[in-house]
Formats: structure tokens, C-alpha cells, sequence
């Protein structure tokens, strides 16, 4: 299926996802906001977002799906999956209660999560993280560090946004009642992961598990 979203700034395109048996979506969350969307001197993960990668889960949730696999690699983001949350209806505020403008480095200014508009289908799904990497949403292993500097970010931006992702974390575990810093997986394409387990109640799956048991291999 092709549904139209947001790349990882803003701009529309085409991505695509699939569907296995009845009820289950394949999403591949680089469809909407992976690296492939960019060129080279497009790669800014202070501004880019997951808001795409929302999109996509909401017209699995509008074609009746009710399991979601989502693969989580080739990002161009690092916004904790923030932005996919809030393509679901999360709003994430700053200190005079104004939404957070879309990326990564924003989060540094978080004050509160809104959850309360979240697309209440989404309490109904089975939803899975499937991927390939198990670093912690922060610190020396952690998304930022590890991964900022192939998605175009300087080692003084990789700290930046290092420090962005454990404020976020710090409050997703406040305002959401869901700890997820310290969870293996969470870092995964740009703490994409974090984002799933917080507002989706994704369980993390290695994503060789996840494809052999799909395809019944």
C-alpha cells in the first residue's frame, strides 16, 4: 500500500507499507523517515522527523489493521519518536504550553506530554518493534552518540541531542508513567524505539526473529 505522509521535513512522499494475513501491517519506519529521503546536505537530526512514520501507523489503523510490526533502521531522525507521536494525536509542550516544533534538539525544551487525544485503536493493537540494535536511548551506547554522526550530526550536536533524549525520557516516565531510558532497543533509529514503547506498548523483538516467524521461515 502507498499512502502519502511526511518525510523527515515535512515534505510529502509516497511510502510504502505492506500487509500480512488480515490484520497485521508491515511498516518499515525508513519508508517515511530514513535516511534514503535525504541528500547528504539534507541530513540535519536536530530538525528531522518521525511525524511520517505516524502517518503510516494510522492508515494501518484506518485499513482495520490490528497488529503492527514496525522496523526500526536506516533513520534520518533522533527525536525519540516524538514526532510519530504526535502525528497520533500526543502533544509534547514547552514551559508556556506552545507544541514543540518537530526534531530532536526541540526536546531539550520539553516541560510536558499530553497524551490524552492518542488514537484510542491504538489501545486495542498488538504492536511490535522489530530491529536489529539494542542500545539504550542515551548515553555512550545510547542513539545519539552512537548513530548522530551518520545522520549528519558534529560530535558538539551528537551531545546536544544526547541530552535532548534523556530530558525526554525523564518525562515520557513523569507524564506517561513508562520508564524507557535505561530499556535495551529503546535507542533504536534514533529512539524511535522509546517512542513505540511509551505511547504504542510495543514489546522490542530482534528483527530476525520478527521476519522468520512472519514468513514462516
Amino acid at each position: 500500500v502507498a499512502t502519502t505522509v511526511r518525510d523527515p521535513l515535512g515534505r510529502p512522499v509516497a511510502a510504502e507499507w505492506g500487509t500480512v494475513a488480515e490484520d497485521t501491517a508491515v511498516i518499515e519506519m525508513a519508508a517515511a523517515a530514513g535516511l534514503l529521503r535525504l541528500a547528504e546536505d539534507e541530513r540535519d537530526p536536530r530538525l528531522a522527523s518521525t511525524y511520517g512514520v505516524g502517518e503510516l501507523v494510522r492508515a494501518a489503523l484506518d485499513a482495520g489493521c490490528r497488529r503492527l510490526i514496525i522496523g526500526q533502521g536506516g533513520s534520518a531522525t533522533n527525536d525519540g519518536g516524538a514526532g510519530m507521536a504526535q502525528a497520533l494525536g500526543v502533544r509534547f509542550l514547552d514551559a508556556d504550553s506552545g507544541e514543540l516544533p518537530p526534531g530532536g534538539a526541540a526536546l531539550a525544551r520539553l516541560e510536558r506530554i499530553d497524551s490524552s487525544g492518542l488514537d484510542p485503536r491504538l489501545a486495542r493493537c498488538e504492536v511490535v518493534a522489530a530491529t536489529d540494535v539494542m542500545n539504550p536511548l542515551c548515553g555512550p551506547e545510547g542513539a545519539s552518540l552512537v548513530y548522530g554522526p551518520q545522520k549528519g550530526a558534529s560530535p558538539e550536536v551528537a551531545r546536544e541531542l544526547d541530552a535532548a533524549l534523556r530530558r525526554y525520557g525523564e518525562v515520557v516516565e513523569r507524564d506517561v508513567g513508562v520508564r524507557v531510558l535505561d530499556v535495551p532497543g529503546a535507542g533504536a533509529a534514533g529512539g524511535l524505539g522509546a517512542g513505540l514503547i511509551a505511547f504504542l506498548g510495543a514489546r522490542i523483538e530482534p528483527g530476525v526473529e520478527v521476519v522468520a516467524q512472519v514468513v514462516r521461515l
